[in-house]
This record gives C-alpha cells, structure tokens and sequence, in this order.
C-alpha cells in the first residue's frame, strides 16, 4: 500500500515540482593541486568525515576537499545571493556575515543585515564544530528562497569566524537537509518551514547528481522528477530519523562479502564526497579493486585497469545497488583515485556523492522513507 500511495501522490503533484540546479564546481583539492598547495593542505587539515555525524551539543561538520555540487539561494529583501552546499548530513542554514573579517569570508559573498528591511535578530550565539576549527556566529531570521518558495521567518546562521580550511571551498555556506533533532539550538530547517508554511505539496525532496560536465545535477523540492531516474524506486525505512539513516546489510564483491559482514548502518548523504567506512572495510574493499593506499588514506589505481576493476555491490534492507568501477573511480590530471574513504573506528557508513551520482535518492519526511532508484 506504501507504494502505491506514493506512487499516486508522484503523479498527481508531478506539476508542483521547485527545483533547484546544482553546480559542479571545481573541488577545493582541484585548486589546491593547480598551486601546488595540496600536500601542505592536508597535512594541515586531515579528511574526517565523521566528524559531523558526532553529536556533543554543537552543530557538526567535516573537511570535504572533494565536494563539487553547489546550488543558489537568497536570502533577505531586497534577495542577496548565495552558493550552498545541499546537506543532507547536516540540519542548519548558515552564510558569512559582513561581520566576519576570516579569510575564507573574504573569499565569499557576505550577508549584509543593514541591506535587508525584513531582517530580525537577537543575537543568540552561534558554534559549529568542524573536524578542524570551527565556524562561530550568531543566529537570525529572514526571508529565504529557495528554487522559487519564498520561506518567511527562516532562522538561519551568520558566521563572524571560520575555520581557515573554508577558504577554499567555492560554496559560500551550508544548507542543512537532515531532521531538526540535530539542528543546532533546536532550529527549524529550512524544507521543515517548507512544509509547515504549505510551500511544497508533499513533504519529500529528490536529489539527481549528474556525472557528465556541469549541467543537469538538482534538488527538487515537493516531490520526485521522474526524468532523472529509469525502473521502480526502491522504498528503504530509516533506522533513524535524525540523519536519513538506513540498514545496510553487506558489501560485497563478485559474491564475497568484503565488507559490513553481519550488518551495519549507512547514511545517505549529499553533503560527503566519497563512500566512507570504518578503516578495516575501506582497506579490504581498496585492496580488493587492487588499489594503493597512501599514508592519507587515499587510494590510487592505475588508469589504465578501471575497466577491468570488479563492481561493488551495496545490499541495502535486502536490495542490491551496484556501483561499477566507472563511477567509484575519479580520473583527473593527477592520476586516479578510488571513491572508497575511511571514516576511522566508527561502524557507521555514509553513502556520499559516488552512490548518489549512481542512484537518484529521494527523501521523503513525513514516512521516514529513502527511496533510490538507478540515474537516468
């Protein structure tokens, strides 16, 4: 019956769609690697992708030098715009402020509150932690668009510091997409206003990452678009409604487990670059596409083997999703790397870009429901 509804539903609001393009930019490890500067880079500020997924009273995030997708949004009236990181990994709104003299607002747009007459604040202080330094601020409330739904009242972040490693990234700040449970002081996120101000007809986003070029990638908000994905989504229940949190069953490769043997949990998320596991099982699954692990964690292979190198098959709820070498391997100038990051002691898993590039996910908040289904 589940999926009969939604299926129902898909159809009849198919016309109320907002969607939001995304941008594939250029990584701050691709710029980083034209200056030259990539090795002191990382040095300086290690990869810890589960930094944001520990909850200690502050708003967590990580250190991605490898996110490419940026979408716009306005915020304030008249709008003043700005690039954001969709995060499904994360809960609040944030951009630099005017107020923010870091280098890494001096390299972005700034909100400037005296510029918008719809503009409120009491000036309740603002942290989030990442895996090296932070962002601190204050929190506001404006108008924000998004993809064309004006939302009233918005709480949002401002930043007056950031942490030094921001001033490479080319998104301005973060729009958080995940449950309010994890919002830093309890703020309503933005797609929650969406649907309690009756701005989307379903309470249910879709994200499409495209992996040819820059053009095609989007967030559509109310909804699925039906384009962006061939055969029948697939329904997975969240484990959790904090982040969209799934059971994952195994990886497994040419039929051998390989990894997350007995059971584990995966987290969908737009806002992590890679696929990202406890280091054991990244090590196992990197060894077994044969490729070489550097003293960073990163793993390269040989260019000229990918179309030889085996798939890999992520058993989710009882249902196979295959991402083939052409999609977990990266080729740049600089050789190529695996899509498979190690994410420490924890147990935890996140299912980044590399499996959404692979399998359109949608969101849907009200049945506590991920659904993915192959990209088109």
């Amino acid at each position: 019956m589940k999926w009969l509804i939604v299926l129902t539903a898909l159809v009849a609001f198919s016309e109320c769609l907002h969607k939001i393009p995304l941008i594939k930019g250029k990584t701050a490890r691709q710029a980083l690697q034209e200056k030259g500067l990539w090795d002191e880079y990382r040095k300086k500020h290690p990869y810890n992708p589960m930094a944001k997924f520990i909850q200690n009273g502050v708003e967590p995030m990580t250190n991605d030098a490898d996110l490419s997708y940026y979408g716009v949004v306005s915020i304030g009236t008249p709008p003043q715009s700005f690039t954001v990181i969709f995060d499904t990994g994360s809960s609040n709104l944030w951009v630099p402020s005017v107020y923010c003299s870091s280098q890494a607002c001096e390299n972005h747009r700034r909100f400037n509150p005296q510029q918008s007459s719809t503009f409120s604040s009491n000036n309740q202080a603002l942290s989030i932690q990442y895996g090296t330094g932070s962002m601190t601020g204050f929190l506001a409330s404006d108008v924000v668009e998004v993809g064309g739904i004006s939302v009233s009242n918005q709480v949002f972040g401002l930043s007056q510091s950031e942490a030094p490693f921001m001033a490479q990234m080319q998104a301005d700040g973060i729009l958080g997409l995940a449950f309010q449970s994890i919002a830093s002081d309890d703020v309503v996120p933005v797609f929650y206003n969406m649907v309690n101000q009756g701005l989307v007809s379903q309470a249910m986003f879709s994200v499409y990452l495209s992996d040819d070029g820059q053009q095609g990638s989007e967030v559509v908000f109310g909804g699925v678009d039906s384009s962006h994905y061939t055969g029948q989504i697939t329904w997975i229940p969240l484990t959790s409604a904090s982040y969209w949190q799934i059971k994952m069953d195994s990886v497994t490769i040419n039929g051998e487990i390989v990894a997350c043997s007995g059971g584990c949990q995966a987290i969908i998320d737009t806002g992590t670059s890679l696929i990202v596991g406890p280091n054991s099982d990244i090590s196992n699954i990197n060894a077994w596409v044969g490729a070489s692990t550097n003293q960073y964690g990163e793993a390269t292979v040989n260019c000229q083997n990918i179309q030889s190198m085996p798939d890999v098959t992520f058993t989710l709820n009882g249902n196979a999703f295959t991402v083939p070498a052409s999609a977990y391997v990266s080729e740049t100038n600089y050789g190529c790397n695996t899509g498979f990051g190690q994410g420490g002691s924890s147990q935890l898993w996140i299912l980044g870009d590399v499996f959404i590039r692979e399998y359109y996910a949608v969101f849907d908040a009200h049945a506590l429901y991920v659904g993915l289904a192959k990209s088109a």
